[in-house]
């Protein structure tokens, strides 16, 4: 099974691996995360799977967040069934979203510094730089959308914990 990248984080604590200070937010937008993307209109899988998990709440909070979110075109690339299946396992689909989201703000400057970023559930993903910005096996496709509480950085491919 391919990875799946769903921006979203509970309401838990997370260690934040990223060297950008988290403290001191660069805000230009008025929209928060949820309605950015909403708004996108190419993210229509992701807001499902936020609404199923009960998840939009969170990312329409303070923040900051920084949220690598793979669009409708990255979700039709997993095998038949994958998307409805996490649909109705929603602690799986929860662990996935968190995957998908570093606490602070974290734009394209200080990503292409790193080597990896710990995830509000817990686990790294690893980020490369050769050949473009790459988070795990997905390629950012465009970095630094900026929300009221956060960033987005869009990507090709759904990631999945291990």
């Amino acid at each position: 099974m391919k990875s799946i990248s769903l921006a979203l984080i509970l309401s838990v604590p997370a260690v934040m691996s990223f060297a950008a200070d988290p403290a001191q937010p660069t805000h230009r937008s008025k929209v928060d995360i949820v309605d950015t993307a909403v708004g996108a209109g190419s993210f229509k899988t992701l807001a499902a799977a936020l609404q199923a998990a009960g998840l939009l709440e969170t990312l329409k909070g303070p923040g900051p967040f920084t949220v690598f979110a793979p669009t409708d075109e990255a979700f039709a690339k997993l095998p038949p069934g994958t998307v409805e299946a996490l649909l109705k396992d929603i602690p799986k689909l929860k662990a996935i979203l968190t995957y998908h989201v570093v606490a602070g703000q974290v734009e394209a400057k200080d990503v292409v510094k790193l080597t990896k970023a710990t995830t509000v559930n817990g686990q790294d993903v690893a980020i490369g730089t050769s050949g473009g910005v790459t988070i795990n096996n997905a390629k950012v496709t465009k970095a630094d959308i900026q929300a009221k509480n956060g960033v987005i950085h869009v990507i090709d491919t759904v990631l999945l914990p291990q």
